[in-house]
């Protein structure tokens, strides 16, 4: 714990102890290149999807689409990839703010949103595909190895979209399963993942 100075009081400032102690371990990064997709599996080339870590994280950087105004997704899969169908439940918050600085939103998103779905969850919106244009961010969740709960994830991502917004979607939700998920697959709704790179990192115990 450090100490630091606002206003000229003393306050508490707590660091955080996975970065600090090495607690986040890189495992993998996918590099699309006109991709369709993008899957993490279990044992193929290094990936490790078990009980190794209890959370695992995704950070997904300069995600470019090939097709104009997308959507980027995921999908669970139970059985190392031959189906990505877990059911799913989940919410969507998201805030946006034009260029033009004339519109500024903060909503549920109910399009994004899935009730005991196997589909696709949908992490972003609308993104373009000028040669500007991309999405960053994040994904998290939990206990992927367990047999007994559900699989809980949190994300936050943040978007370029087609028509100059920049929109923040916040999607948090499980996958209702109590099988053991080994593998994730990320796509856009449509056309393939032009360009831009998925790390996968493992989180340990503190």
């Amino acid at each position: 714990m450090a100490l630091v100075k606002y206003n000229n009081n003393s306050i508490s400032a707590v660091t955080s102890t996975a970065l600090s102690s090495g607690n986040l371990v890189p495992i993998k990064t996918l590099t699309a290149s006109s991709s369709s997709t993008l899957s993490f599996v279990h044992g193929s080339n290094g990936v490790v999807l078990d009980n190794t870590y209890p959370i695992y994280k995704f950070e997904f950087i300069n995600i470019h689409p090939a097709t104009d105004s997308v959507n980027f997704t995921f999908n669970l899969s139970t059985d190392g990839g031959s189906n990505y169908n877990v059911t799913k439940t989940s919410s969507v918050l998201f805030t946006a703010h034009n260029e033009g600085d004339s519109a500024t939103y903060l909503d549920y998103d109910t399009n994004q949103d899935l009730a005991q779905s196997t589909g696709e969850q949908e992490i972003s919106d609308n993104t373009g595909n000028d040669a500007d244009q991309n999405l960053c961010g994040t994904l998290e969740l939990f206990s992927l190895s367990s047999t007994t709960f559900v699989k809980h994830f949190i994300c936050k991502v943040n978007n370029m979209q087609y028509h100059d917004y920049m929109r923040c979607d916040f999607t948090a939700g499980y996958g209702n399963t109590q099988s053991a998920v080994n593998a994730i697959r990320f796509k856009f709704s449509s056309g393939n993942i032009d360009a831009g790179k998925i790390k996968l990192y493992g989180i340990k115990d503190s």
